[in-house]
């Protein structure tokens, strides 16, 4: 890691001008550094989080070849993506990110498809890295106790998950500082732990799996046939990917927070997703390494904690969940703080329903406090079918990742197409692609476009309503949730929306224009 937390210099009249100048009165407290921006990002990418929780979905759909050669393919594509919401970011630092860029770019009805495809994909992804954390939290402590581990069931999960999101509630009304500092251990935490991770798993095991096996070896436990392997089962396994690095526009819409926004806010979304790529990596391929019995990883789910069964004893086994747990409440903990500043700042502009309620900000803390909670109840209830599931495994989890996967990356998608739209006439902030947003934004939008149509495949052949085994249990959920909201909300624009809805709104009275014009 080449940076460090930074002292930052008064730039707070420049953020506020500039923030000034897009239409907006600074009402949050912007008390982060760069570093803490970067931070979020990092945080809600999480390595010890995406990489322990939906391993298995690699390993079932591809094995050591979905994550040895998919992981540093689809990672690079994503930088790029990355790259070219940077440059948004920089001109437009707002915390309404994505929506607001497509408004600008697009008109009003750009920016409301894409503000409730990007709110609806920070619901989910808060919600499902919340429930992941509920299930490593009660793996590790399945370590420590027999009993507890022999009662395990969804139900009990499912109350984890519960007691998870309060907390990260109560984190996230107590304070923007406070979150802020969070966000800062959670980097050192997410360094160090997955180097002490890669560490005992290079170290304790007896022994390893060799270079062939971990980079040419195929697995297909889908369900579907060997002959579908490359065209739809490895391709279902880059969610693993795909679900982990992502979260990134945190960094955007907690740029009215940060100081020297303009490029802060750029570089965090960018730093945040090359590092992660890196560490992401590493992390991966020593749990690869680290397996002992293939079959046993396999009949265990692809859990990626069965392979820490086979190779470690009980207590490097337990350090190893450990870690990763706590880098999962962190990461939950971050993803509330960014689905709530989006809420807010759409609310702002009156497109969510009750919206003067959802963008009060407390007067003592600058924070959005009934954003928040409306995160945390809609986290709740939307992960409700996660009570159910296939031999104690919940399909409804990896379904609501693909929900948070599909949701964020075609609200992504909107505006970097906007942008390329827009040519040599966009306005560029302090961080430029220059003249190569000409291709990388196609790029960008290409990739978003076909993994969008492969997350909303079912992950298994019992998930199609067509098949004799057909089971809902096994349905991926996605697609109706997906597509649903987009044809309820082209319903509500057509119907109502349109009429009312103008795009972002102006918070700044006439004493403020005045003095942003002087």
């Amino acid at each position: 890691m080449s940076e460090a937390p930074e002292t930052v210099e008064p730039t707070q009249l420049d953020d506020e001008a500039h923030l000034a100048r897009l239409g907006y009165k600074q009402e949050l407290s912007r008390t982060w550094s760069g570093f803490s921006n970067f931070a979020i990002s990092f945080s809600i990418i999480s390595i010890l989080a995406g990489c322990f929780t939906t391993f298995g979905q690699a390993w079932n759909n591809g094995g050591p070849v979905a994550i040895s050669w998919g992981w540093p393919i689809i990672a690079g594509l994503i930088l790029i993506i990355g790259f070219t919401m940077s440059e948004l970011v920089s001109a437009y630092p707002t915390s309404g990110g994505i929506y607001w860029w497509a408004a600008k770019l697009g008109g009003p009805a750009a920016g409301f498809f894409t503000g409730w495809l990007n709110l609806i994909g920070l619901l989910a992804v808060t919600a499902s890295v919340a429930y992941g954390a509920a299930t490593f939290l009660d793996l590790t402590l399945s370590t420590l106790s027999e009993s507890w581990a022999a009662g395990y069931s969804l139900g009990r999960v499912y109350l984890i998950f519960l007691v998870i999101l309060v907390l990260a509630a109560l984190a996230n009304i107590y304070s923007s500082h406070l979150l802020a500092v969070i966000n800062n251990i959670s980097v050192w935490w997410h360094v160090a732990g997955a180097a002490i991770v890669v560490l005992v798993l290079v170290i304790v095991p007896d022994d390893h799996q060799s270079f062939a096996y971990v980079f040419t070896e195929r697995i297909n436990n889908s369900g579907y046939a060997d002959a579908k392997y490359w065209f739809l089962v490895l391709p279902l396994g880059f969610l693993l990917t795909q679900y982990t690095i992502t979260g990134f526009d945190a960094s955007a819409h907690l740029s009215e927070e940060t100081q020297g926004a303009a490029d802060g806010a750029a570089k965090g979304i960018w730093r945040s997703i090359f590092y992660s790529a890196v560490g992401g990596y590493v992390l991966l391929l020593a749990f690869l390494f680290a397996v002992q019995d293939p079959e046993g990883v396999s009949a265990g789910g692809g859990a990626v904690d069965v392979i820490f069964g086979q190779a470690l004893p009980d207590s490097w086994h337990f350090v190893v969940l450990l870690i990763s747990t706590a880098g999962q409440l962190f990461c939950a903990t971050a993803c509330l703080t960014s689905a709530s500043r989006m809420t807010y700042a759409f609310a702002r502009d009156g497109a969510v329903p009750g919206s003067s309620l959802w963008a009060k900000v407390s007067p003592t803390r600058k924070v959005p406090v009934n954003a928040v909670l409306l995160v945390a109840v809609v986290g709740a209830v939307i992960t409700l079918p996660a009570l159910w599931g296939v031999g104690g495994i919940p399909l409804a989890f990896y379904a609501i990742t693909s929900v948070a996967v599909i949701g964020l990356y075609l609200a992504f998608a909107i505006p970097i197409f906007l942008r390329w739209r827009a040519g040599d006439a966009f306005e560029t902030g302090q961080w430029t692609l220059g003249k190569h947003y000409k291709w990388l934004n196609l790029v960008a939008v290409a990739e978003i476009a076909i993994i969008s149509v492969y997350f909303v495949l079912p992950f298994v052949p019992s998930g199609w309503i067509t098949s004799d085994d057909f089971s809902w249990a096994s349905v991926n959920y996605a697609p109706i949730l997906t597509v649903g909201s987009l044809v309820l909300l082209a319903l509500w624009w057509r119907l109502s929306a349109r009429r009312w809805f103008k795009g972002p709104k102006t918070t700044l009275d006439s004493t403020d224009s005045d003095a942003v014009r002087r």
